[in-house]
């Protein structure tokens, strides 16, 4: 557990004087416990035997204790909400910096659902949890440190007994909290997985209505619901058997501790008022005890949550960086012998591709679905990594520039569109300073001008999730307004027509050729008139380059690309 509260610590630093001053608190707040039992020793002895007492001081003392500690409970609790709050703010950011940078594996690796509960949830449950813990153990250790130290001034034979008890007390605690440290970490994954099939058909519901595949869901979320209730029963089991355990340890320790005393008293003449204060104070040692008991259950929950937190930030690698930089690339680009094999397929994605793209040329890809057209494009932006070969932009190899840097001359714009719920504008200048003429020029020239006239705020409009109130064109001219407002020098396209209206397809076409002027393009093409219009045509299929040329001069080739154009696959 040591090892776990470590690697936390870095998050926790920064509200290092407010730990002092709830130390400080609790140190207060413990010390007014033993004053409870003294001034019953004190009532017994002098106020009713002798009657010394003022009456006035009686009410005077107990709200001058209760009201010293309420007032230190009150300062340890806020400052440690504000140390808790402080040290998930810093954990979230860390981890959402490195999900930021992760390697792109993670994504494939790790769903949606899993990540964003890791992130929000559990970052926020174990962090409420293990300070709530931190809290109990603080207050409650010192009250007990205090009480005893009030039992040994007491009597310290008696002390002695109730100590004996400490050591079961320890080993029941170690026992249980490692049975439900197990249990946590196997919740949490079960947990992972009953979201993951909740994501998925809140994703496919349309597909899953049209099959009549609502029982086979149902029953798949009831298993893994009944999995993740015995999982609970069993955690239950393993932190509700510390309470009884330890009280009937404490109890043992009371009946040792009654008997000796009245032995005691018979022997060697023990006043009431001393044996009602070291009573009182043994009881009062039981709340305290039975707080540290239960306190193995949120510290374990809480380091089993934060630590998944942990494991993103420690064992997720960023994607690797070069430092080459420069402000607007030529739009070179040279495969080498580039080979792309996915881990979890035996086949090659592509298999030794090598061809060259000069600045300002457009090259369209064709071919069959599986053939790599969608691989090779996300080679150029570093959303896949090669598993051999070279690829260079402007004579240097892609891993060796910075990659922000290398992003930045990439603009995309493809079928599946991806809108924040944002304004229209930041949408549109998405990663940089919205300036509200350069996203009005690039509304008019996407051919987006109606659609935002149409809208109350106009570019101010908040679009909603995905954009999803948008028609696919609209969304498509949107894609196309954002690579305008970027900029930058070269373009990859996967054409998005086949599912349009022509009106919609024409105004797509139009914004795209605005787009491609001057710019190095490379393009999935699915429209004859783009593969005629293109400088080269690659014809791909199984992960090689069949043919590449012209569209005239591929059809004379009557080789794959005239085949394909015969079936009429080729625009599909």
């Amino acid at each position: 557990m040591r090892t776990r509260l470590v690697r936390l610590w870095p998050y926790f630093k920064d509200g290092r004087t407010a730990l002092v001053w709830i130390v400080v608190a609790s140190l207060v707040g413990a010390s007014t416990e033993p004053m409870i039992p003294a001034l019953l020793q004190g009532l017994l002895d002098e106020g009713f035997a002798a009657q010394s007492v003022p009456l006035w001081m009686i009410p005077v003392a107990l709200l001058g204790v209760f009201g010293l500690r309420g007032a230190a409970g009150f300062a340890a609790q806020y400052l440690l909400s504000y140390v808790a709050n402080g040290a998930m703010l810093n954990l979230r950011r860390a981890m959402f910096k490195r999900l930021s940078a992760a390697q792109l594996s993670l994504f494939q690796t790790q769903s949606a659902s899993s990540l964003s509960n890791t992130l929000v949830y559990e970052v926020q449950n174990g962090t409420n949890l293990l300070v709530g813990a931190l809290l109990v153990l603080t207050k409650d250790s010192l009250t007990l440190v205090a009480l005893l130290a009030y039992l040994f001034y007491l009597n310290w034979q008696l002390t002695l007994i109730v100590l004996l008890v400490f050591p079961a007390l320890v080993l029941v605690m170690r026992v249980l909290s490692k049975r439900l440290y197990g249990l946590t970490r196997r919740s949490q994954l079960a947990t992972d997985e009953l979201a993951y099939v909740v994501e998925e058909n809140v994703l496919a519901h349309h597909m899953i209505r049209l099959h009549a595949a609502q029982a086979s869901q149902e029953d798949r979320f009831a298993k893994l619901s009944l999995q993740l209730r015995g999982l609970a029963l069993r955690s239950t089991v393993a932190s509700a058997a510390m309470t009884p355990l330890t009280q009937m340890l404490a109890a043992m320790a009371l009946s040792a501790v009654v008997s000796a005393a009245l032995w005691q008293a018979n022997t060697q003449g023990t006043s009431v008022g001393s044996f009602v204060s070291f009573v009182t104070a043994m009881l009062m040692l039981v709340a305290p005890i039975k707080h540290l008991a239960d306190v193995a259950n949120p510290v374990t929950r809480g380091l089993a949550a934060l630590e998944r937190g942990l494991e993103l930030i420690e064992h997720v690698a960023e994607q690797s960086s070069g430092a080459h930089k420069q402000d607007a690339a030529l739009g070179h680009l040279a495969f080498s012998n580039v080979c792309v094999r996915y881990p979890t397929k035996e086949d090659m994605a592509l298999d030794n591709v090598s061809f060259h793209i000069n600045p300002g040329e457009v090259v369209a890809l064709v071919g069959q679905s599986g053939a790599g057209k969608t691989t090779l494009a996300n080679l150029l932006p570093r959303f896949v990594e090669t598993t051999s070969g070279c690829i260079e932009l402007d004579g240097v190899a892609l891993p060796e520039w910075d990659l922000r840097n290398l992003r930045a001359q990439f603009a995309v714009v493809s079928q599946d569109v991806v809108m924040l719920n944002d304004t229209l504008a930041a949408n549109i200048a998405l990663g940089q300073n919205i300036d509200r003429d350069r996203v009005n020029a690039a509304v008019q020239a996407a051919n987006l001008v109606d659609v935002v006239e149409s809208m109350p705020q106009g570019i101010d409009q908040t679009v909603g999730h995905n954009a999803t109130q948008l028609s696919g064109g609209q969304r498509q001219r949107l894609a196309i307004a954002r690579a305008i407002y970027k900029n930058a020098p070269i373009l990859i396209l996967d054409e998005a027509t086949s599912a349009l209206d022509n009106e919609s397809e024409r105004l797509v076409q139009e914004a795209m050729n605005t787009l491609m002027q001057g710019r190095t393009t490379v393009v999935i093409a699915h429209r004859l008139s783009t593969i005629e219009h293109a400088d080269r045509v690659l014809v791909m299929n199984k992960g090689h380059i069949a043919e590449q040329g012209t569209h005239a001069q591929l059809l004379a080739l009557d080789g794959l690309y005239a085949k394909l154009h015969a079936q009429g696959t080729v625009n599909a």
